[in-house]
């Protein structure tokens, strides 16, 4: 079921809602950036997403491709969400750890995906996901 939940960065500079089904499941991606960083998300679209405060705070970092656009608090440092392009049009990645209002429990119930970015085979799940 559809929920909203308030995100933010760690400082709360950037703030947004976005109405998310967690038990729908969230992604991981093998790509440098998100191995890096260990990034776990929900994708939702436009329609779901509504960004509160902290335009003037948002730095964008881009590569690759350049189709997905990684935005952090130029404060803080934290990633709290991106958007980007994809076949279906636009959309907005959560950081579902920088939900301020999740409870633990839909974090370890949410189904996790785990999927090939770094080759861009985002269709294809991974076998190895322990150092994801």
């Amino acid at each position: 079921m559809k929920k909203t939940y308030k995100g933010s960065c760690h400082c709360g500079a950037v703030r947004y809602e976005a109405d998310l089904d967690l038990s729908q499941g969230t992604f991981k991606c093998n790509c440098s950036i998100c191995t890096k960083t260990r990034t776990w998300l929900a994708t939702v679209p436009p329609n779901s997403f509504r960004f509160l405060a902290g335009s003037a705070d948002l730095t964008e970092y881009q590569f690759n491709t350049k189709n997905i656009h990684h935005l952090f608090c130029k404060h803080c440092g934290v990633r709290s969400f991106g958007w980007g392009e994809g076949p279906e049009g636009k959309f907005y990645a959560i950081h579902v750890t920088c939900l301020d209002d999740v409870e633990i429990a839909e974090l370890i119930n949410s189904p996790i995906n785990y999927v090939d970015g770094r080759h861009n085979n985002w269709q294809s799940s991974l076998i190895e996901i322990q150092y994801l």
